[in-house]
């Protein structure tokens, strides 16, 4: 059981993701960058240790499209589509 419940997009996981971004109770990454201005939402994770480690990688990625700027917040919250938003706010 301890290997289907790493790996991060197993048919266990992802039914338990869903059901704890739905009561609000899931991580979530919210990245903004300048230049272009947009606003990424990287998530739902089960625990905040969970996120961090996939978020390496998802700010590697952005930042070798050379942006002005990235910015990003972790928190717990309920959140659905757009998760890319552009423009400002």
């Amino acid at each position: 059981m301890q290997l289907i419940l790493s790996t991060s997009m197993s048919p266990v996981i992802r039914p338990l993701r869903s059901l704890a971004n739905g009561f609000g109770l899931a991580w979530w990454a919210c990245v903004e960058t300048s230049a272009p201005d947009v606003t990424y939402w990287f998530g739902p994770f089960l625990t905040r240790r969970g996120l961090e480690a996939e978020l390496v990688g998802f700010m590697d990625d952005l930042r070798s499209e050379a942006p002005g700027s990235i910015e990003h917040v972790v928190l717990r919250t309920r959140r659905g589509e757009p998760l890319t938003i552009e423009g400002k706010a």
